[in-house]
């Protein structure tokens, strides 16, 4: 399995075991969206609260130029560490919800 596929698997595992723990209910479903074509990974709450519409992503994932991008976490989990005990480099992944200038200051890559 060629680099990508794999990567492409680490983030479908990761979305799927949190849609799984999620609150979801009868109303509010976790709703998982993967697009192997353009490679963007989310998982997002969708439904109604009685009146309140709910809509929002929990965990959203792009993999570009062969690097894993977490464009938005709104767990309490690390997933960029998930991703490094699965085996993925840390120059594999980019922090994307920081800006260029302060992920220089983490251990993943800048882009």
């Amino acid at each position: 399995m060629d680099k990508v596929e794999q990567y492409r698997q680490f983030v479908k595992q990761i979305l799927t075991e949190h849609a799984e723990i999620s609150n979801s209910t009868d109303t509010v479903k976790a709703e998982l969206i993967f697009d192997t074509e353009r490679d963007h990974y989310q998982l997002s709450y969708v439904g109604w609260q009685g009146d309140k519409r709910v809509f929002g992503p929990v965990l959203h994932f792009d993999i570009e130029d062969g690097k894993i991008w977490i464009q938005y976490n709104g767990t309490e989990d690390s997933v960029a560490q998930r991703l490094v005990e699965m085996g993925v480099p840390t120059t594999d992944i980019v922090i994307g919800f920081h800006s260029a200038f302060k992920r220089q200051f983490t251990r993943y890559a800048v882009n």
